[in-house]
């Protein structure tokens, strides 16, 4: 597995969503559908994210990765 950049949550409820980026551009989601079903895991190409999430995805990540996510993410 490559080294891991960054994990930005973008959760709005108490369900779970969070995107994990690596050196590889992999990119893998972790999120809960529901109460009963949480902790559901998904590998993403960039592609897969729509652009809502992605403008949550940048607002959220910290400074200092923003520029290798965006690359990662081919934003805007």
């Amino acid at each position: 597995m490559e080294k891991e950049i960054c994990t930005i949550s973008i959760a709005s409820t108490w369900l779970g969503d969070e995107y994990t980026f690596y050196e590889d551009h992999k990119i893998k989601r972790v999120y809960d559908n529901h109460s009963l079903s949480s902790n559901r895991t998904e590998w993403l190409e960039p592609h897969q994210i729509s652009k809502h999430n992605k403008d949550k995805l940048i607002k959220n990540c910290p400074e200092e990765f923003k520029e290798q996510v965006m690359q990662i993410l081919d934003y805007p």
